[in-house]
């Protein structure tokens, strides 16, 4: 019979449970109770819940590096492994990583909804599409009472006042976020629009979660158009900004993506025919310099029988360059023509011009729904020539 020494005893459960993995890497859900941390730094503990307990212990390095230690009798998420003390033979949970048990688990919940989708492919760059450059409708789905909305609008009515704006409204925040979220993304799915944004101003991480839900998430995935998040500040992230195709670091700067600018649009015509005409104008100096070769030739060589034809060549491609400039600017004309008429198509005077008009609340709002008004409300309409006030007799759709 061979006797071990309770040395060798404890030091081979020590290595025993060094080396199964399964105790390298564990969360614990517990309460924290007897919590006394030492002028060492350590800090000792007990983990308990109601049929068990367990000694912990929180180094001085893991420890410096909470944003705060925990509280006897609080709740918590502890993440560690399990050591062994073997001077006195005492199993411990040695702990490196410690939050309150609600957050703890939020943030696991999350991550595992990341690693799910980021599985999927949801998050593959390869999925994201190009903006459309001239969009002609766009959707925003954010609140009502946002002021990033009317931010977002102040933009559009300065850089691009020839797109529609279709507003989705919905809760940006608390339990029914999510579903109301959903419920307006697919709302202005169907409708015609070329774009959407998906738009909330900033607030605490916890104000944000409805972007972080899984609905939500799929919702804007799926979307049928390109579509850009501008949601919180520029340092918050959420899944919805890793599954749209654009991420603008706050509302106003997605309006400012979304939006090229009337002046730039007219800046980059005038580029392109002054880049076209400098084209022609090369080309035929270009010509030019060859005729003047084949005459410096001419002279040199003085073929006097050869003069005549060579005078005809010069004609004719002097002819011909004059020729092609003529077509090649007929044609720079028409495409500028062309340009020009679709501005003017897309301008909001083209349309009050055919006899619409544009229907505004007292506020600024435009009216594009009946059940945005009641009956006896003031409105402003605005048409070719100038504005009038009306009232509201029925708000029937």
């Amino acid at each position: 019979m061979r006797a071990f020494s309770v040395s060798d005893l404890n030091s081979a459960l020590r290595a025993h449970l060094e080396e199964d993995g399964l105790f390298f890497d564990l969360w614990l859900l517990a309460e924290v109770v007897e919590f006394r941390r030492y002028s060492s730094g350590h800090c000792y503990f007990t983990l308990k819940d109601e049929q068990a307990s367990i000694r912990a212990v929180l180094w001085r390095s893991a420890a410096e590096r909470l944003a705060r230690l925990p509280a006897n009798g609080e709740a918590v998420l502890a993440h560690g492994r399990v050591g062994f003390y073997e001077a006195r033979g005492e199993v411990q949970f040695v702990v490196d990583q410690i939050v309150p048990a609600g957050e703890g688990l939020l943030n696991a919940q999350l991550e595992q909804l990341r690693a799910r989708l980021e599985a999927e492919g949801l998050f593959d760059e390869r999925r994201k599409r190009s903006l459309p450059p001239l969009p002609r409708r766009i959707g925003i789905v954010t609140s009502l009472q946002a002021a990033a909305l009317q931010d977002m609008l102040t933009i559009f009515r300065r850089r691009y006042p020839l797109a529609e704006i279709v507003v989705s409204p919905c809760l940006v925040q608390g339990e029914l976020a999510p579903a109301s979220i959903v419920a307006a993304l697919r709302r202005v799915y169907a409708e015609p629009v070329d774009l959407v944004i998906v738009a909330r101003g900033g607030g605490a991480s916890e104000d944000l979660a409805a972007f972080n839900d899984e609905q939500v998430v799929r919702a804007v995935a799926a979307s049928p158009v390109p579509i850009i998040t501008g949601v919180g500040h520029e340092t918050d992230t959420t899944l919805v900004d890793a599954v749209a195709d654009l991420r603008a670091p706050t509302p106003s700067a997605a309006a400012e993506v979304a939006a090229p600018a009337v002046v730039d649009l007219r800046q980059r015509v005038a580029e392109l025919r002054d880049r076209a005409a400098g084209a022609i104008m090369a080309r035929i100096e270009e010509q030019r310099r060859a005729v003047d070769q084949q005459v410096t030739l001419l002279r040199r060589n003085h073929p006097r029988r050869h003069l005549d034809a060579a005078r005809q060549t010069v004609d004719e491609l002097d002819r011909r360059a004059s020729r092609a400039f003529e077509r090649w600017l007929a044609l720079a004309q028409t495409r500028l023509q062309g340009l020009q008429a679709r501005l003017s198509t897309l301008s909001p005077q083209a349309t009050l011009a055919r006899g619409y008009a544009i229907a505004q609340r007292t506020g600024g709002q435009v009216v594009t729904d009946p059940a945005q008004v009641q009956a006896g409300e003031q409105l402003q309409l605005t048409v070719r020539a100038g504005t009038l006030l009306v009232a509201v007799e029925d708000a029937n759709e």
